[in-house]
């Protein structure tokens, strides 16, 4: 394949990768305040918001998994998720409130949860599965493409709140002109080379539910499943009331709020620019290696934070956000890739990486609030970073390397 044709089949994936993260982040980031603030629900109608989509992404992600598989390049499952991304804006503006007022509270929440959940939660690893295939069949590196992924959080936080000041329900319709942008990437522009597809998947023995179910024999599906479990989920419980702890370092809660949010921006700034060369780093250290040192660096950042002085520090420890995000991408795509056989390759991500990873969220994220009210946030830090430690440790001794050769043959 000629370097033209590597490039003519690369630069549609980022803008994909954009278009479907913008209506994560959009989305995401402002639902809350669009809950409370115009539908008017209370803190527990818009918990169960949440709940569901967690809830209903365990069932949507081994679905998502199983059926990626099985189409492999083809984009039935895409179109379908980007198709009813698209209904958000009319969703919200059209139907939510109606709804509302027409039956309980709590059933519209649910309704929500689980239409968002498809899209969303359900939704991520279809297509993060779809473009990492596409990058082995066209020649590039699924970080680059990513890159649009975190481009697209920086511009969602930078105009959202400005559209939400205009009009709440203008990041629906932002989420939706988005969701049309990306149906028409994946439509016209994403093109496979399919003189390649056999690189992805043996396209003469689809898979089945025997292979799955063999695939959960495996003692290194496990190792990463419980990395992922540990490490990763930890890495975003310890976020989610981050901000908290944050502003007891400072008098006001608007001084807080202020250098928060710079240094948040300055995190993703890191973020973008290290997904150019990372998937150069993890080629060189190895995908297995790559995950073991995000291991270690969230435990570090964690454990950290629980012991710093003073707010520099803990600015100094969150900016290692930045280098986590790209480690821990890059790595977990190529480890599947290299270390798993690839026709089941969304299985296992939407499994491993996802699936068994909202478990841990779910069950950290209870407990971790119990432990802030009873020990504090340093003596929660100090459990939740050696809970990270150990298990990077354990994941050191057992986890497989890489194998060469792009169908490892071991799982089935």
């Amino acid at each position: 394949m000629e370097n033209s044709t590597k490039k003519g089949m690369f630069w549609s994936f980022p803008v994909s990768h954009f278009s479907y993260f913008f209506i994560w982040a959009i989305v995401s980031g402002y639902l809350t305040l669009w809950l409370e603030q115009v539908a008017k629900l209370n803190g527990s109608e818009a918990g169960i918001v949440f709940s569901m989509m967690a809830a209903m992404s365990l069932a949507f992600q081994p679905l998502f998994g199983f059926f990626s598989d099985r189409l492999v390049m083809k984009k039935t499952l895409v179109f379908i998720i980007l198709g009813v991304g698209v209904l958000i804006g009319p969703y919200f503006e059209w139907l939510f409130m109606p709804l509302l007022a027409a039956t309980n509270p709590f059933v519209i929440a649910v309704i929500t949860g689980i239409y968002l959940s498809f899209v969303l939660n359900g939704g991520v690893s279809v297509i993060e599965q779809y473009i990492q295939r596409a990058s082995i069949t066209n020649n590039f590196e699924f970080g680059h493409s990513r890159i649009g992924g975190s481009i697209a959080g920086a511009v969602a936080s930078f105009l959202g709140g400005r559209l939400f000041l205009i009009n709440p329900n203008l990041i629906f319709w932002a989420a939706t002109v988005t969701a049309i942008v990306a149906l028409i990437m994946f439509a016209f522009f994403d093109k496979i080379n399919t003189e390649n597809i056999d690189e992805v998947t043996d396209v003469t023995d689809r898979i089945s539910m025997a292979d799955v179910r063999h695939l959960l024999k495996l003692k290194n599906f496990w190792i990463l499943g419980i990395f992922y479990m540990g490490a990763s989920a930890l890495y975003d419980v310890f976020d989610q009331q981050f901000v908290i702890f944050f502003q007891t370092f400072f008098p006001s809660v608007s001084h807080a709020t202020t250098v928060y949010s710079n240094v948040v921006t300055i995190q993703m700034i890191i973020e973008i620019i290290l997904m150019i060369p990372m998937p150069y780093i993890i080629n060189k250290i190895g995908a297995r290696n790559g995950l073991i040192i995000y291991g270690f660096i969230t435990a570090i950042r964690i454990i950290g934070t629980a012991l710093a002085p003073n707010w520099i520090f803990i600015v100094v420890l969150r900016l290692l956000a930045g280098f986590e995000m790209p480690l821990v991408l890059v790595s977990i795509m190529k480890y599947i890739n290299g270390a798993f056989d690839n026709n089941l390759y969304a299985t296992i991500y939407a499994l491993a990486a996802n699936f068994m990873k909202q478990i841990s969220v779910f069950i950290f994220s209870a407990l971790a609030g119990n432990f802030y009210d009873s020990i504090g946030f340093q003596h929660t830090y100090l459990i939740m970073g050696s809970i990270v430690l150990v298990i990077t440790i354990i994941a050191a001794f057992f986890l497989e390397k890489e194998h060469n050769g792009i169908n490892n043959m071991q799982t089935r």
